[in-house]
């Protein structure tokens, strides 16, 4: 009897598929992509239609086999890769490669999806199959094709003209160029100062804050007050003009209602992912497709998770029963609205035929499942139920109270504000952002004591509060995300490949979870912004995605969109080769002359980095770091308060080197000692191999953190993890160590490799020995 064929993307699925649909069925995995253009020139052919020569991948070579060995013994062949284009890209190779080796012959073919791996959804799927979308597939050719084109073309022009190696990308520039352009604007930005004035006041007992509004008549703005002398002024003029009391001018009573957040799609997900578990948008997608597809509960393997490649933020009408039936039954009737409340995506081509990112049950609590999963896992989808079950309840009921106060006169106003929470609603399962932050538990639920109009308070005291304006943050992954979503660069499933890309080619560093531009993404970033200013423009980027989602649509044809692209792209190309010189480009002018031959000096390129150089190169010879504080008429280097040499007694300072900023000794070169720029932290646990230092937390020229002895080299202990003063209950080790894998998440580990102790670690590593 011969048995339908099922196709899937993961392995991870087959056996669960497999059993929920039967005997008579055969589920076998493409790992993936099966297929891909080969890897040399001529790929892709503008002249011919752009024609895509396909060779199959060597690792999935033998996957390949083995589903069509399988073929012969069926006669249904249901391609169910994932429900997106990618996946039904996968499909259609699987599809067109089969069809090249003629095993189709007589074999009914159709594609069935599902958006999560239940027997239910998967059942109904194979019950209800439909085609291949060609218009799908054409819009993810059109895609490839375009990256190819710009890879195979933009890539070497960078060689030429910056160094050897280097490669553009079709999405990854415009994102390279956000980041970029941040840390221009924090090197241009002018810090200034200014003052803001707080009155520390009490009502029947109880001390509330209120802020300086107006002053003599005049409404504050944020740079009215701007140094100390006439900061403490004011503070004397105010405190002279109230004698001790304030005197209740207005006070205002309202009530507010907030909003819970729509369920997760993509974006979001990675977003309050990085904000709330610290996880990066790659260690996200890793751990949804886990939960995505299947977790073993005991007997039974179940996807805990719908499909978390989406950008809609639909619920389905069942779900939606789900939910409200729980919430009715674990918070309340009261807690559910009258009718389920319906969510619009921002994003204008959502594929709405997909579902949010939702719990595939919501009765799986996740302490029920949390025995069953890694520490990710269990947050994870703690996040992810949490989110969706607030969703589907009430408005959070607030009480606003805003109390002007009177100081002296009606001329010098302080405003105090609180707030309550009278019904907390769908508070009380998630909030958006600031569910874990004390602050905003703080500012939620400050209470103003109980005050009436036209009577004093008592005036304790007002503070005079200095503060300065500052840059705008460098990007996150979570605001990175959030920016390349607004400009609507990149489609869900490509954020996570954009950022590691962007780290891959070393563009940027990561450095307290934030992103810094290398000298090779900077010099990268001025050559496409100034050269091929279109191409990585965030309306040009975005608008190029609407069309590849018209062609999805089926609105569109591919081919006069890429020749839309491909005629002009390629003719700038061919400018630039002959117009643009390499000293353009990795050469900038600064207004400094040679101290040795009197040429004009720039910065240049070079292999470690920008550095200063003689332009007379290379008959003069002259270089320093860029930074570094030789020049003439520059300020002295400077010192480093509280830090001596610990060899000679001179003052350390700061100096930049290949590697960056270090501390030296002001000796040099008389005294050569050398420190680095942050001091190494004490973790307080004594070293268990020699037992006289104690284990220091430093930081590598890499940026990697470790943990070495502080009698080093006397002592040459040393550890990638943080250690724990906590004795090892099977070997009896003095320490051990919290050790984070992508498999077992955060654990407590024996760093004796012959001992093999590990256990759960529930806390936060940072919160151990410091941040990293």
């Amino acid at each position: 009897m011969s048995k339908s064929l099922v196709i899937v993307e993961s392995p991870a699925k087959c056996k669960t598929i497999e059993k929920y649909l039967g005997k008579d069925f055969q589920v076998l995995a493409s790992y993936g992509h099966v297929r891909d253009l080969i890897p040399k020139e001529g790929a892709v052919d503008p002249e011919n239609d752009f024609a895509m020569k396909y060779q199959i991948i060597d690792r999935n070579q033998r996957h390949l086999q083995e589903i069509s060995k399988a073929l012969k013994n069926a006669d249904t062949l249901y391609l169910a890769t994932d429900p997106d284009r990618e996946g039904e890209a996968i499909s259609w190779h699987v599809f067109e490669h089969l069809k090249e080796k003629k095993l189709l012959k007589n074999k009914q073919v159709l594609r069935v999806v599902f958006h999560e791996i239940t027997k239910k959804a998967v059942t109904e799927a194979i019950a209800h199959p439909s085609e291949l979308s060609l218009t799908m597939v054409n819009a993810q050719q059109a895609r490839r094709a375009l990256d190819y084109l710009v890879g195979f073309n933009l890539s070497p022009l960078l060689w030429k003209k910056i160094r050897r190696g280097l490669s553009a990308g079709r999405v990854q520039s415009p994102a390279l160029r956000m980041i970029v352009e941040r840390e221009l604007e924090i090197e241009a930005f002018k810090t200034r100062e200014y003052w803001s004035h707080t009155a520390d006041a009490s009502a029947q007992g109880q001390p509330f804050k209120a802020k300086l509004t107006h002053f003599e008549g005049e409404k504050l703005t944020q740079f009215s007050i701007t140094d100390e002398t006439q900061a403490n002024k004011v503070k004397q003029v105010l405190l002279d003009a109230a004698d001790g009391q304030l005197i209740v001018a207005k006070l205002e009573k309202k009530q507010r209602t907030k909003n819970p957040a729509p369920p997760f799609i993509t974006s979001t997900l990675q977003q309050e992912a990085s904000r709330k578990l610290g996880f990066t948008t790659k260690r996200t997608m890793m751990v949804a497709q886990q939960l995505y597809e299947g977790i073993d509960l005991g007997g039974e393997t179940v996807g805990l998770i719908s499909y978390m490649r989406t950008d809609s933020v639909n619920l389905s009408d069942e779900a939606l029963a789900d939910l409200r039936a729980l919430i009715a039954e674990k918070y309340g009737q009261d807690n559910v609205p009258k009718e389920p409340r319906k969510f619009k995506t921002k994003s204008k081509n959502a594929q709405e035929a997909h579902e949010a990112i939702r719990p595939t049950s919501a009765y799986r609590l996740p302490e029920q499942v949390k025995g069953r999963l890694s520490i990710e896992q269990y947050k994870l989808y703690d996040l992810i139920w949490k989110r969706t079950v607030a969703c589907q309840m009430i408005n959070a009921t607030l009480n606003l109270v805003a109390v002007d106060l009177n100081c002296g006169s009606d001329k010098n106003v302080f405003r105090a504000t609180g707030s309550t929470v009278t019904n907390p609603g769908f508070m009380m399962v998630y909030l958006e952002g600031v569910d874990d932050s004390k602050e905003a538990a703080d500012d939620q639920d400050r209470l103003l004591p109980p005050m009436e109009e036209g009577r004093p308070v008592m005036l304790n005291d007002i503070a005079a509060n200095q503060h300065f304006t500052e840059p705008p943050p460098r990007y996150g992954e979570a605001s990175l995300v959030k920016a390349l979503e607004e400009h609507g660069i990149g489609r869900p499933s490509t954020y996570a490949t954009i950022i590691s890309t962007l780290q891959n080619r070393e563009y940027v560093t990561i450095d307290s979870k934030r992103f810094y531009p290398t000298d090779v993404g900077r010099i990268v970033n001025k050559f496409l912004t100034e050269h091929f200013t279109k191409y990585v423009d965030y309306d040009f980027t975005a608008n190029l995605e609407d069309e590849l989602d018209a062609v999805a649509r089926g609105e569109k044809d591919w081919i006069p969109l890429m020749n839309d692209f491909w005629r002009p792209f390629t003719k700038l190309i061919g400018e630039k080769e002959e117009s643009v010189q390499r000293k353009d480009v990795t050469q900038e002018s600064i207004d400094e002359q040679c101290p040795e031959c009197g040429s004009p000096l720039s910065i240049r390129l070079g292999r470690n980095g920008r550095f200063i150089g003689c332009t007379n190169y290379p008959t003069c010879s002259y270089t320093r770091n860029l930074g570094d504080d030789n020049a003439a008429g520059s300020a002295e280097p400077e010192v480093v308060e509280g830090r001596l040499c610990p060899k000679c007694a001179s003052p350390m300072v700061i100096k930049v080197g290949r590697y960056g900023k270090f501390v030296g000794c002001s000796a040099y070169p008389t005294c050569k000692h050398i420190e680095p720029l942050e001091k190494p932290q004490d973790t307080g646990v004594e070293c268990p191999q020699c037992k006289k230092g104690s284990i220091l937390k430093r930081k590598a020229r890499s940026g990697k953190i470790f943990y070495s002895c502080s009698e080093y080299p006397k002592c040459d202990y040393a550890l990638w993890d943080a250690p724990i003063k906590e004795s090892c209950p099977d070997c009896q080790w003095p320490i051990l160590t919290l050790k984070t894998t992508k498999r077992r998440g955060t654990e407590k580990v024996c760093p004796q490799k012959e001992c093999k102790y590990a256990t759960p670690y529930e806390g936060d590593p940072d919160d151990v020995n410091g941040p990293s």
